[in-house]
């Protein structure tokens, strides 16, 4: 018999009885619908919690010299070059404390800083910091050789300053002995809340206009998340490699600790929620296939009196089985990514449809026809041809 023959017959049963046939789908076609909804619902809820937890700075480290050291201990210049050669390492960038005042007129007292920090920053620190540019814009390779400056948020609120410069001239202050051009002022920092109260140079500018001496204060990484221990554990030997000690580095944020006992709770609830769906929908099959068989007894019976073999009465159930549970897993996978899909639309959530999800709702249902129909084509298969034709 061929392939083609075995299907033909396996769908008998489905096109003589459709009404029996669509009810039985529909019963795997929702635990199908149900496993797919129960990953897919969670991996979008899943997905916008990652995002947000990554924003508080889980894969971000700040390594700076010891607490009450930093006047007399200094980061080496080559640090930050040092560190972007750490594999798992993404991004480096660097400030550092200038010790100069930053004044809004030179009317006023010299000492009088406004309890704000000057800052001479690398090109990078945006990025890195993932700040943005609330007004004007962020320094460039030109810019940062001149005496300009991006204020942050509450350096501006305390210098008084609305408007950087458009596209020159507009507000200036006195940075020591020097007037500084406002280029642009940050939108606020949560990740680094010393950068709104700080006034961000050129590095080149800082070296020629204020005495600094070019060793940064505070070196900001990036990793890759999983190996954020690793680099951490590094980062003090690879800074300084003469004395280790005289580095401090921030330990990884207690969000990324939340982050991966999330990612381990949702992933068990996906296991327990599909498999209990797969369970509902193979116990619905096998019992169509059971009421189906004890109905075609007669059937069973004329087709071996016939000449059809134990073999061909198995293989005829076990296809109806699986077509049964294919057509059901067609129709609950596409049901369910389309619930899932339209729920994450409605709650503002990323739309996430795993494709294991999909594979899975496929395969599963033609996994659970297989099962379910082991039983009922073995039944069938055993009825001798007077006791199937008694029977009926």
């Amino acid at each position: 018999m061929s392939p083609i023959d075995l299907l033909g017959l396996g769908l008998l049963g489905l096109r003589t009885r459709p009404a029996r046939a669509a009810l039985s789908a529909l019963g795997i076609a929702i635990g199908i619908a149900t496993m797919v909804v129960v990953t897919c619902i969670p991996a979008s809820s899943s997905a916008t919690l990652m995002r947000e937890l990554s924003a508080l700075g889980t894969n971000m480290l700040e390594a700076t010299a010891p607490a009450g050291q930093v006047a007399q201990v200094s980061l080496p210049e080559e640090s930050v070059s040092m560190v972007e050669r750490i594999g798992p390492v993404d991004a480096v960038s660097a400030v550092a404390n200038t010790h100069t005042v930053v004044r809004r007129s030179d009317r006023s007292d010299p000492g009088d800083g406004a309890g704000l920090t000057i800052l001479a920053a690398h090109l990078n620190l945006p990025q890195v910091l993932e700040a943005r540019v609330d007004r004007g814009s962020w320094l460039t390779e030109a810019t940062a050789r001149f005496p300009a400056v991006v204020l942050g948020a509450v350096a501006a609120t305390r210098l008084g300053i609305t408007d950087p410069a458009v596209p020159a001239g507009g507000p200036q202050v006195r940075i020591g002995d020097h007037w500084f051009t406002v280029v642009g002022i940050l939108a606020a920092t949560p990740l680094s809340p010393d950068i709104d109260r700080s006034a961000l140079i050129g590095w080149s500018s800082a070296r020629a206009l204020t005495g600094f001496d070019g060793h940064p204060t505070v070196l900001y990484i990036r990793a890759h998340e999983p190996a954020i221990e690793d680099v951490r554990a590094v980062l003090p030997a690879t800074i300084n490699p003469q004395s280790p000690a005289n580095v401090q580095v921030t330990r990884p944020s207690d969000a990324l600790t939340a982050k991966r006992a999330t990612e381990n709770t949702y992933a068990g609830l996906f296991l327990g929620l599909a498999a209990v769906a797969l369970l509902v929908g193979g116990v619905g099959v096998a019992n169509t296939m059971v009421v189906s068989v004890l109905e075609r007894r007669g059937e069973i019976g004329l087709r071996r009196a016939l000449g059809a073999s134990r073999w061909h009465i198995r293989a005829q159930f076990l296809t109806e089985s699986v077509a049964l549970a294919a057509l059901g897993g067609v129709a609950g996978t596409t049901l369910g990514v389309l619930a899932g899909a339209g729920w994450a639309v409605h709650q503002g959530w990323l739309v996430v449809i795993p494709a294991p999800a999909t594979a899975a709702g496929l395969g599963g249902a033609l996994l659970v026809g297989v099962l379910a129909g082991v039983y009922p084509s073995s039944r069938a298969a055993r009825l001798t041809p007077v006791e199937a034709l008694a029977s009926a």
